[in-house]
């Protein structure tokens, strides 16, 4: 799967200009924000690069992900140009063989990021655009070996469950991001993008497939870009609708160290509707990404085995946010 469970962390600090568009103006100096993400995400389809394999669902050979996940993340305005985040996020997700009727849970903490973000230009600017970068540790708090009892003909079987259900990878990483906004007239263009290095190769977690190639869990770099416009609706007062692309994904090869190791590359893009609620110190915010390309590609150790792994998509996401300032 190409959207793994620290998306949601990370997007959620992607905000580019809405402190300006949503409330009027940016956070005061001083000031604290709650926001809590809830995010769905039901995958079932397969795909063999951009390739649907329909057959999977006539045979009744799906394997469905069942994932909810809640992201928790505070945020702290230190001068009108720092800010500094701490994101948490708790899963709760299943997997189940349409062939077997065998279903295995996950459930708990995930990977914590904390992160700081600054503006190049101290706000307010009179142009009324500005860019952000921001930089930040994933800290691995989530357990990567969750396993799960397997109820079968056979027996119960106690096994690890699969990797796209672990709550954590295993290692640290690095993230650094950048966003920006422009406002014209009533609307306000922005673009945003993070990306998460994990230096570190395998998590040392056995997978239980056959191949010696994907016996050891990979620990793989993640991004996360999106790109839009949003504008208030007319003669309202507190919404706010956006629409825009997002494009999200796991690479084949990560920037630093080793990229041996099972994992399922791909990526994801999808046209990204929503929209906000504001009023006064509170914000309610709903978006519906609806992938117009899923790809699994092919990962390292397809290539050294000359083979084409497949990987389960979603039809849709849905993303339900409520921040607070104080």
């Amino acid at each position: 799967m190409a959207a793994r469970q620290c998306a949601p962390g990370l997007g959620a600090l992607t905000t580019a200009g809405l402190d300006y568009t949503r409330a009027g103006k940016p956070i005061t100096p001083g000031k604290w924000r709650i926001t809590t993400t809830y995010r769905k995400q039901y995958s079932h389809r397969h795909f063999v690069g951009t390739v649907e394999q329909t057959q999977r669902a006539e045979e009744g050979s799906e394997v469905l992900n069942d994932i909810h996940l809640v992201d928790f993340a505070v945020s702290y305005q230190h001068t009108p140009r720092w800010s500094f985040n701490m994101s948490a996020p708790v899963m709760i997700a299943s997997r189940t063989s349409s062939r077997t009727g065998a279903v295995v849970h996950s459930k708990g903490l995930g990977d914590i990021l904390i992160s700081g973000r600054t503006w190049l230009w101290r706000p307010p600017t009179e142009t009324r655009q500005n860019i952000a970068v921001g930089f930040g540790l994933k800290l691995p708090t989530g357990k990567p070996d969750v396993q799960d009892t397997r109820y079968t003909t056979q027996g119960n079987i106690v096994s690890t469950v699969d990797q796209s259900i672990q709550l954590g990878d295993g290692g640290w990483g690095i993230m650094g991001s950048a966003d920006m906004f422009k406002v014209v007239k009533r609307a306000t263009f922005f673009a945003s993008g993070i990306y998460l290095s994990n230096p570190q190769a395998t998590n040392g977690v056995q997978t239980g497939r056959g191949r010696a190639s994907e016996a050891i869990m990979s620990i793989p770099d993640q991004y996360l870009a999106q790109a839009g416009v949003t504008h208030p609706v007319p003669k309202t007062k507190h919404f706010v609708v956006s629409v825009g692309g997002r494009f999200e994904g796991i690479p084949v090869r990560d920037i630093f160290g080793s990229s041996l190791g099972f994992r399922r590359p791909g990526y994801v893009l999808s046209i990204d509707p929503g929209v906000v609620y504001v009023r006064g110190r509170h914000s309610l915010s709903l978006n519906v990404p609806i992938p117009l390309e899923r790809n699994r590609r092919r990962s390292t150790s397809d290539i050294i085995d000359g083979r084409h792994g497949d990987a389960a998509f979603a039809d849709y996401l849905l993303i339900l946010s409520y921040s607070r300032s104080f």
